[in-house]
């Protein structure tokens, strides 16, 4: 089985991506010749992050019937400074409001997502350190930043 995405060339920056059926539109900022008509690619890496890892944690949770009332997640990635613009880590940040009896399963969701279940997180982490951090109801309930950065250094 393979993944394809068709991308054709719409003028100045912008291409258009075919991603199963879905038009998507990447475009530069007029700086660089675009007319700011979609984001910029590099961006679409965050969001594949963000969306296999939150359909990860989604499904856990709902298998696990302990839905929370709300959750959101941030993807924050660092890019280096000298070309090629890449990323050189990249953090990611879940926030859950809910019930206290659901916590401890949305951190295990979270962790069963990060080390078994999330293939682009799982690619990244072979690149660049990934890093995570989960609160609940507004206080932080895990944080592994520190861990990794002390473990580089």
């Amino acid at each position: 089985m393979a993944h394809e995405v068709d991308v054709q060339w719409m003028g100045k920056m912008q291409f258009n991506a075919l991603v199963n059926g879905h038009t998507i539109i990447m475009d530069g900022p007029e700086k660089v010749g675009g007319e700011n008509n979609g984001p910029i690619p590099k961006p679409f890496v965050l969001t594949a992050l963000a969306g296999c890892t939150g359909m990860d944690v989604a499904a856990i949770l709902r298998k696990a019937e302990k839905n929370p009332y709300e959750f959101e997640m941030k993807v924050i990635g660092e890019i280096s400074k000298k070309a090629p613009i890449e990323y050189i880590a990249v953090h990611v940040i879940y926030d859950f409001k809910g019930t206290a009896e659901n916590k401890e399963a949305s951190l295990h969701a979270v962790t069963a997502s990060q080390e078994q279940y999330c293939g682009v997180s799982s690619m990244l982490k072979k690149a660049l350190p990934v890093t995570w951090e989960v609160n609940y109801n507004g206080t932080q309930i895990f944080n592994n930043k520190k861990e990794i950065v002390a473990e580089l250094n």
